[in-house]
């Protein structure tokens, strides 16, 4: 749907409603919070097909009616249904050069480009009403219902079980439906993909920017035949059910080239599959990309440039550690110096990097493989994480004995990693003379840019935000950031913003992920007090002291420069 304020532009220059009838619309529309077009359709103040003839030729494109239109099995299914329900988009007609494209939304570039793209064929655009996208739903659902009904009897024959499976994997509909999840996945910038095995059906859902969302349910009977695919696809046993099973596969177009990591495992109604999408053909990140700002991005660039010590970036899982490992990695790589590294897994492959893949079944753990890299002549070492005494030991005599080292633990903030490595027995002065620089990080939801909109905070919230932090340090921090002009400022009076909800961020009101980090610069004075067994709570003043972001501060910078929200701050750094 366009926009409230795109429709009444266009309604005022023209006369399929008067100025009166759509000033009433627009104002009782707003109040409700209600969709303009759907109002105007619902209250019969203009009929749905004059609203979007309206709308076409304001455009100048041309307006069809779909509703008696029967559109080609082999034409329909070049879109999935998902995307035809949520962008409200058909295609209705193929030529070897031409693609016939309806839709009630003209201004959506976005998926019109994905079209062009996934067919190689230039697009005729035309307009058309919502109902004849519901009607197009509705042949698509016969479409499918006869494809799964052929599938139900064909999985009922029996004979050999194995070849059964095979013959499930090959079978049209099946591969159709497997292409679709991944083709939607990579359109939507998924992360990860779960197939999940329910009593009645078979649940997909996507985790778009670090949250899960539920694509699409299918019927339980074509479960095998995924199973049966996606094991075909990642070089699996297809005939082993009760037992874990990892793979992996790439597809590769002109476009992208996307690895797929695989994990299979038995639940109680079946086998559970989640799919991690890497994807290899994305350009290598910079520091200030990751999020990384001010004081905190010149102190891990002046780390990066020393010849030895260590650096670690420590988080839960899922917090961006690894592509911040990574786009260090990136700076580091070059022709002068060998990087090695031990991973588990292999994430991303680098030109010029040697990596290794840890294999605990055959004892290449990470400490064995760190211990064979020093071997190797290595100038970088990369362990993907420190888990034990044993890995922590020889990555802290490696830092000391000349090799620069890159690792990753899991704590939650920047401070508390120097007692966790103390607790792995190494002992203090090698904590103090080879830890470089530690950053401590987060992954949050950055604000859709189509539908940001500022706001300022209610005296509830910031009753609710005072109980939580001291918010008076808060603007000390952004004062002296340079982000507010004074401290004293009142944080009702702020500007603050987030997404309002639109087609381009799937209504979720945010568009990919940034950082939020603390950077702890171990310098000789926080050295020092390592040495001198200062408590946890002193070091974290020793670090503030000496001009250390918490993830905390660092996240309101963000969230008053309307890079993100206040709440995603909050759900990232609430423990």
């Amino acid at each position: 749907m366009l926009p409230n304020e795109e429709i009444k532009k266009i309604l005022s220059h023209t006369d399929a409603v008067t100025a009166e009838q759509l000033s009433q619309a627009v104002k009782k529309a707003d109040a409700e919070g209600a969709d303009l077009t759907g109002y105007l359709i619902a209250k019969n103040i203009v009929s749905e097909n004059v609203l979007y003839e309206t709308i076409a030729n304001y455009y100048k494109i041309p307006f069809i009616d779909l509703r008696r239109v029967t559109i080609r099995k082999d034409v329909l299914a070049l879109i999935p249904e998902t995307i035809v329900q949520t962008y409200q988009i058909t295609v209705f007609e193929k030529s070897e050069t031409e693609l016939s494209v309806a839709t009630t939304d003209p201004k959506n570039l976005q998926i019109l480009e994905f079209l062009k793209k996934k067919t190689g064929l230039r697009i005729k655009l035309h307009v058309t009403t919502p109902s004849s996208i519901k009607e197009i739903l509705t042949q698509y659902h016969k479409g499918l219902s006869s494809e799964f009904k052929k599938f139900t009897q064909d999985s009922k024959q029996t004979g050999d079980p194995k070849k059964d499976l095979q013959q499930l994997a090959q079978d049209l509909p099946i591969i159709r439906i497997v292409d679709t999840l991944l083709e939607y996945s990579i359109f939507e910038g998924a992360s990860d993909i779960h197939i999940e095995p329910t009593e009645k059906d078979v649940l997909v859902r996507y985790r778009v920017d670090g949250m899960l969302r539920e694509a699409m349910h299918l019927p339980k009977n074509m479960l095998p035949g995924i199973i049966a695919r996606i094991k075909i696809l990642s070089n699996l046993k297809i005939d082993e059910h009760r037992l874990p099973q990892d793979g992996r596969f790439m597809i590769t177009t002109s476009d992208y080239k996307i690895s797929f990591r695989v994990s299979i495992i038995p639940v109680f109604d079946g086998e559970k599959i989640v799919m991690r999408l890497l994807n290899e053909s994305a350009k290598a990140l910079t520091l200030e990309q990751i999020g990384l700002q001010l004081k905190a991005l010149d102190i891990v660039k002046e780390n990066t440039t020393k010849p030895q010590g260590m650096i670690l970036v420590t988080g839960p899982t899922g917090s961006g550690k690894t592509t911040t490992l990574y786009t260090m990695m990136g700076i580091l790589n070059r022709p002068e110096v060998n990087i090695s590294t031990v991973e588990d897994p292999i994430e991303y492959r680098m030109p010029r990097v040697n990596q290794s893949q840890v294999n605990p079944k055959i004892g290449f753990t990470f400490a064995g493989g760190l211990r064979a890299l020093l071997r190797q002549d290595p100038d970088i070492i990369m362990v993907g994480e420190i888990r034990d005494a044993e890995t922590a030991e020889i990555a802290t005599h490696a830092a000391m004995t000349g090799h620069l080292v890159l690792s990753t633990l899991h704590t939650s903030d920047a401070v508390t990693t120097l007692p966790r490595l103390e607790e792995m027995d190494v002992p203090r002065f090698l904590i103090a003379s080879t830890t470089n620089v530690v950053i401590a990080q987060r992954l949050v939801r950055k604000i859709c840019s189509n539908c940001i909109q500022s706001y300022t905070l209610s005296k509830e919230s910031i009753g609710d935000l005072e109980k939580k932090f001291d918010l008076s340090k808060i603007m000390k921090v952004l004062e002296e950031q340079g982000i507010i002009l004074s401290s004293d400022t009142p944080i009702e009076s702020l500007l603050f913003y987030k997404g309002k909800g639109c087609k381009q961020c799937s209504n979720t009101g945010y568009k990919g992920r940034v950082g939020i980090f603390e950077v702890l610069d171990v310098t000789k004075e926080i050295a020092d007090s390592i040495l001198n067994r200062e408590t946890t709570s002193k070091l974290q003043e020793r670090a503030e002291a000496q001009g250390m972001l918490t993830m905390l501060q660092d996240g309101f910078i963000k969230a008053k420069n309307g890079v993100t929200s206040i709440e995603e701050i909050l759900r990232a750094t609430q423990e």
